[in-house]
């Protein structure tokens, strides 16, 4: 199959999650063979219009003027003629161009709206970037909702959410058992609070420990928050841990905890899940988190703080889980296969 990617800014120029997410998807749609080539501005500073990087051929549309890109990409994509477009919706007017080359290629254009695209609420592209494709693919329903209140359809949006590398929780060995564990970017949207308040109500209950993972901005503050509760001894905040260190610390951990006040794909509750972690998550309107655990058995949602000191009692009350095999439909070859299926089906349709 040969796809085209329209990519304004991949990385190296953007490393927000939905821009990893479409070079994930590249460089696996290239190694299981595909032709994939993405159209972006050029950052790799010489006069070469093109170079491959991972088995995926990266073409500049401009490397200088910005503007230009819209009105080239069409022209671009009718000469390739790509059996799919993908595209992003940072920028929308990208999106847009890159259906109209799209229809002169004769093919079908599926626009991947993670929902951390910086440009999306402000654009006066916004509302034809979900109308226009074949269709709109986000990692999650709320994201999915979000898409349909700018005009996108319950027909042309789906959810395909965020994978994860199962063998690498295969191949891991746990660390010493935890009894709580939490991971996130220690930032105003942590909200480790909510978690300090329900361990503190678990003071007297002898024996158990948490891991605190990951750094940042708030992470002084949680600290001293755990100190005035009593708990300094109870919770050990470990900072920065690559994913070998993540995924080895959940495999040995009972619970895993998710408070922050936004996620749009609760990435490290569904490593945590996998690797079989009882989840417990405090419901927030602007998170995805609860979408992982619903209807699901080792899964537990709150929609306030003070219930979580019984979430995680009740947690505990759940036999200790190695790996939780029913996550393996997130792995990253099952995850491919539901982009390369859409792309058929799209494909079927017509465009």
């Amino acid at each position: 199959m040969r796809i085209a990617v329209v990519f304004r800014r991949p990385p190296p120029q953007s490393d927000r999650d939905g821009a990893l997410r479409l070079r994930r998807l590249a460089r696996r749609f290239a190694a299981r063979g595909h032709e994939v080539r993405v159209y972006c501005l050029g950052w790799w500073g010489s006069d070469t219009r093109q170079f491959e990087l991972d088995g995926v051929v990266y073409e500049s549309v401009t490397f200088e003027t910005p503007p230009l890109f819209y009105t080239r990409v069409p022209g671009l994509l009718a000469r390739y003629r790509p059996d799919v477009v993908l595209t992003s919706a940072s920028p929308p007017g990208a999106a847009v161009s890159a259906r109209i080359g799209a229809i002169l290629a004769r093919a079908p254009v599926i626009c991947d709206w993670f929902g951390d695209e910086p440009e999306t609420e402000t654009s006066p592209w916004a509302g034809m970037a979900a109308r226009m494709p074949t269709r709109v693919v986000t990692p999650s329903e709320l994201q999915r909702t979000r898409v349909r209140e700018l005009g996108g359809t319950e027909a042309n949006t789906t959810v395909i959410p965020q994978s994860i590398d199962f063998s690498l929780i295969d191949k891991t060995d746990p660390t010493e058992r935890r009894d709580v564990v939490y991971a996130r970017r220690l930032d105003a949207d942590a909200n480790l609070e909510s978690l300090l308040l329900g361990l503190a109500e678990l003071r007297s209950e002898a024996g158990w420990t948490a891991t605190v993972i990951g750094d940042g901005p708030e992470r002084a503050d949680y600290e001293r928050q755990a100190r005035d509760l009593g708990l300094a001894d109870r919770i050990e905040f470990v900072g920065e841990c690559d994913r070998a260190e993540r995924v080895a610390i959940y495999r040995g951990a009972h619970a895993f905890v998710q408070t922050a006040r936004r996620e749009l794909f609760a990435e490290e509750l569904l490593w945590a899940l996998a690797a079989g972690c009882v989840g417990i998550v405090e419901y927030q309107g602007d998170s995805s988190a609860h979408e992982l655990v619903e209807r699901r058995e080792r899964g537990i949602r709150v929609t306030d703080t003070e219930a979580l000191d019984d979430a995680i009692e009740e947690a505990w009350s759940y036999g200790f889980r190695d790996i939780d095999e029913s996550f393996r439909e997130f792995d990253h070859t099952n995850v491919i296969d539901d982009y390369l299926e859409l792309f058929q089906v799209c494909g079927a349709e017509g465009n």
